[in-house]
């Protein structure tokens, strides 16, 4: 099956990745920063960056005609487990129906500045 990449315009790739890629009708959309275009930190609190994290991966779903209701799995990555309530409570926002299955570790990312990183798995019915 072919794969096809998923970049919509203004997402912050700041590595040699594609934002998310399409195999037939499962989207896997690489982990998400919060990062402006040029990659930039943008908010310097929990709350703030899970919301553009989660727009950010909602502009890829999206671009792959899908809607945040066909994601079914999602990795988050914190660097302090006192961010957990504040993720929680803008995650949550974005999934009105069935919660995606998930897992959050402690980890340390790519800048000491960045709190939260999400990835997530959608299945998208063409």
């Amino acid at each position: 099956m072919p794969k096809v990449a998923i970049a919509p315009a203004g997402y912050p790739a700041i590595a040699p990745y594609s934002p998310g890629v399409k195999v037939g009708n499962t989207l896997y959309i690489s982990g998400t920063l919060a990062l402006d275009p040029e990659g930039k930190t943008v908010g310097s609190d929990i709350s703030a960056q899970t919301r553009l994290v989660m727009e950010l991966i909602k502009s890829v779903v999206t671009e792959a005609g899908g809607t945040m209701e066909d994601i079914a799995f999602c990795n988050i990555f914190l660097t302090d487990y006192a961010n957990y309530p504040g993720m929680n409570a803008v995650y949550k926002e974005y999934f009105p129906g069935v919660l995606p299955a998930r897992f959050v570790v402690k980890a340390d990312l790519v800048r000491p500045d960045l709190l939260v990183e999400i990835a997530a798995i959608a299945h998208i019915d063409a």
